[in-house]
């Protein structure tokens, strides 16, 4: 028989979940636990070797660190699989902007990824005239340096608790006001392309009204070669340069300089034996665009801490058995994940769950002051989940059991056909699925720092993932497959 779950404290939106009671877990061995201290310390570790982007020296240390963890834990087949992706490393990228019968000016700018540069015969030693993006007539730009404006969502809690949401669990009534600050504009990934598709010789992003008023923006990060040179610029400095338009003619001088060309990273494995040969897959990401504390220390951190817990429970005890997974080169567009899926897609019929972590991040805000702080809350909690009701009910329970508040759980689809995470493609191979992730607005910023950590949240929702997990005992994947209902 079943009944219908409301989290407590929750609001559902589209009606509440028709699910089945999960099954009772089993006893989880607190003891063997990690505790916050032991999984921040392995974060921090990683944390302190710089910037991670795909292939770049600390991204190469964390490639050997993960597999010696997980030897150390006692995985057996630990092993890096080959990933082919595109390699972008900058040099220092300069802007100078000069008005009509003006002083030249140096703007500070982060040059955009994989955009073409200075190496480019077509775009050495670029100057242009700088032209403010018309979204009425874009054609304006053509020729010419587009100055366009990317600001990013804000979503009240409430549109995405009603709208997206399949049940939330906030019992402090902190999505009753306020808005989601996420780190994309409207245009996601393709910020470029208007001006690219209007003729535009260069792009010049501006982090409009931007938190802190930062130019370090690591995005597009989806892998794909443009075809024009680009540069962030903070809000404040384009603010200047509308302001030097509106007075006459302006010039500007963008040189970026980068190395690139195609590498081999490594998808990092270790596995468990369980009680059967089905498996449960546990993973994240080990690049991230800066150091980036959250994106994705944080993620490898809740992967180990999976993999130290499975290990000091006996096999019988696993319920399945157990494939831990860090990939690479999600900042090359997922192309670790993709390439995983790709490669084991003859032995995903018998993954019985794929679970992905990522992200443990304290929500900041701007003050009237401008200065950015962090509220004591944490980001909000997105748990996509297949429409599997046995699965969504031991994600409600665990959510509860563990006190996670500010949580959403979302359909995997919620913002299009694949949830927005480093674990995407299992969906599209009919894997089911719990996908933790939090959407900060600093999450591709250099600002991603060490105190934007949500500490809490490391051990516990490492004991919600456990929760999760211990639930699939005794079910088969095909099983769980048969309880998947389909979108309404």
């Amino acid at each position: 028989m079943r009944r219908r779950v409301r989290l407590l404290g929750a609001s559902v939106g589209r009606g509440y979940a028709d699910v089945a009671p999960a099954r009772k877990t089993r006893r989880m061995h607190d003891a063997h636990v990690p505790s916050e201290d032991a999984i921040f310390a392995w974060l921090e570790e990683v944390y302190s070797h710089g910037v991670r982007r795909p292939g770049y020296p600390a991204d190469r240390w964390a490639e050997d660190w993960i597999q010696q963890q997980f030897r150390t834990f006692g995985l057996e087949n630990v092993r890096a699989e080959p990933v082919e992706m595109p390699y972008w490393e900058p040099k220092p990228a300069s802007l100078t902007v000069t008005p009509a019968g003006g002083r030249a000016i140096d703007v500070p700018c982060f040059p955009l990824p994989l955009a073409a540069n200075a190496s480019d015969a077509a775009v050495a030693g670029l100057d242009l005239d700088l032209v403010a993006f018309d979204r009425d007539d874009p054609r304006r730009v053509r020729g010419a340096a587009s100055l366009y404006d990317v600001t990013l969502m804000r979503v009240p809690h409430t549109i995405m608790e009603k709208n997206f949401a399949t049940s939330s669990y906030d019992p402090a009534g902190t999505f009753a006001t306020g808005a989601h600050i996420q780190p994309f504009g409207r245009e996601f990934q393709a910020v470029m392309e208007p001006s690219i598709e209007a003729g535009a010789a260069a792009f010049i992003g501006v982090l409009n009204a931007y938190p802190g008023d930062s130019h370090d923006y690591y995005v597009p990060y989806d892998g794909e070669r443009r075809p024009i040179p680009g540069a962030w610029i903070s809000g404040s400095d384009g603010a200047r340069l509308r302001d030097l338009l509106a007075a006459g003619p302006v010039k500007i001088r963008l040189l970026t300089e980068a190395t690139g060309g195609t590498i081999t990273a490594h998808n990092i494995v270790g596995e468990l034996p369980g009680a059967d040969e089905e498996t449960v897959i546990v993973g994240s990401h080990h690049d991230g665009p800066w150091s980036s504390a959250v994106e994705d220390s944080s993620g490898i951190s809740l992967v180990l801490a999976q993999a130290a817990y499975w290990s000091r429970v006996p096999q019988s005890g696993r319920p399945h058995r157990m494939v831990f997974l860090v990939n690479a080169g999600h900042m090359a567009g997922g192309a670790g994940q993709r390439t995983f899926v790709a490669t084991h897609r003859a032995n995903l019929d018998r993954c019985v769950l794929e679970v992905h972590l990522e992200h443990a991040a304290s929500e900041i805000a701007e003050g009237e002051d401008g200065v950015l702080r962090a509220t004591g809350e944490p980001e909000v909690r997105w748990w996509f989940t297949s429409r599997i009701p046995r699965l969504q009910s031991a994600v409600q329970s665990a959510i509860e059991a563990e006190d996670l508040r500010r949580s959403l759980m979302l359909p995997p689809d919620a913002f299009g056909e694949k949830p927005t995470t480093d674990g995407a493609d299992f969906h599209l191979a009919g894997v089911p699925l719990v996908h933790y992730l939090t959407a900060p607005f600093y999450l591709f910023d250099s600002m991603d720092t060490l105190d934007k950590i949500h500490r809490p949240s490391l051990p516990a929702v490492t004991r919600a993932a456990i929760r999760i997990i211990d639930s699939t005992a005794g079910v088969s994947a095909a099983e769980m497959r048969a309880g998947l209902l389909q979108p309404a």
